[in-house]
């Protein structure tokens, strides 16, 4: 059974065109699996109790409609596999009827946060989790190939500040998204949003984003100073 809780789009969640941001369905999805673990006993003292961390690699996410100021929606997700440092987990958002408006796909790491490496899933991490089938989405490989940075606009750095954290004292996966977004083209109304994160950008790192824009596509690579990119987003028409 996938948890799930309701809300209703805020003023604060929108963009120019009143409609919910990405960043902000990335939100919505973070503090849904962050209150499935808190629900389950698998919370962050459990974790910092163990010195460990989900660490997200990957989104795949399929906008079918992003929904307006003060609409109803339901946010919910479920994990479908645990595989030894890894684990997969499906979200959705739907709207008062029921129907889908943004499926995602998410890949995680489970980290050691003591020595910073991947650690295997034990039972005890997972015992509160009740396994679901996948959600059908198109299928994509998780490693995104950003395009050479000749062919990019670099744009103006700026440095993580405090309110880019998280718990695990790095930015958080949605303040990437948010970052992005900031690039993105505003009649740009994009179908998917594809995600990769690569490193870890800590406060006062310098963050360059370098964009490159093509037929259908948009990309922003958010680099450090040599630029090597700390996460990728592409949006896709």
């Amino acid at each position: 059974m996938a948890y799930q809780f309701e809300s209703r789009v805020r003023y604060s969640e929108t963009g120019l065109d009143r409609k919910l941001t990405h960043g902000a369905i990335i939100d919505y999805f973070q503090d849904c699996s962050t209150f499935q673990s808190e629900a389950c006993g698998n919370g962050i003292d459990y974790l910092k109790g163990k010195k460990r961390a989900w660490m997200i690699l990957s989104w795949q996410i399929e906008i079918l409609r992003r929904p307006l100021l003060g609409e109803r929606i339901t946010v919910q997700t479920w994990p479908y596999e645990f595989k030894a440092f890894y684990g997969y987990r499906n979200f959705t958002l739907l709207d008062e009827a029921g129907a889908y408006l943004v499926k995602a796909n998410s890949i995680w790491a489970f980290m050691d946060m003591e020595f910073g490496k991947p650690a295997k899933v034990l039972p005890e991490d997972i015992s509160g989790y009740q396994m679901e089938t996948p959600l059908e989405m198109t299928s994509f490989p998780r490693k995104i190939q950003m395009p050479q940075l000749q062919e990019c606009v670099a744009m103006e750095a700026f440095p993580v500040a405090r309110h880019h954290l998280d718990t695990n004292n790095h930015v958080n996966n949605g303040q990437y998204i948010s970052m992005a977004e900031e690039f993105l083209p505003e009649d740009f109304d994009a179908s998917t949003l594809r995600v990769e994160y690569r490193a870890q950008a800590k406060l006062h790192d310098v963050i360059v984003p370098m964009v490159h824009r093509e037929e259908g596509s948009f990309a922003v690579g958010l680099c450090d100073e040599a630029g090597k990119p700390y996460a990728i987003v592409v949006y896709s028409r």
